[in-house]
């Protein structure tokens, strides 16, 4: 049997996306910083920005398990641990 893996991202598209992201939340910070308001509505904006961040990568890695999850590869892995549990007696006397 032939496992097909999935093709995996290219480093420069890597590279992309951690500069994106890191551009992307200094300029909320500075953004927020820079803001001519009292400090609980800066506070506020940062709890804000916290949430929506931490939000994302929660909402990125469900999207991720899910699509792992009903792929062919993670069906046969599950089918083996299944089966390796299904024949494990925790009983058993090893000589």
């Amino acid at each position: 049997m032939t496992v097909a893996s999935q093709a995996k991202p290219s480093a420069a598209f890597l590279i992309q996306s951690i500069l994106s992201f890191a551009v992307s939340i200094s300029a909320l910070v500075i953004g927020v910083v820079s803001l001519e308001v009292d400090v609980w509505v800066r506070g506020f904006l940062a709890v804000g920005v916290l949430y929506v961040v931490t939000s994302t990568f929660t909402l990125a890695k469900v999207v991720r398990d899910q699509q792992e999850a009903t792929s062919a590869l993670g069906r046969i892995d599950q089918a083996r641990v299944e089966k390796m549990l299904a024949e494990h007696d925790p009983y058993r006397v090893v000589s």
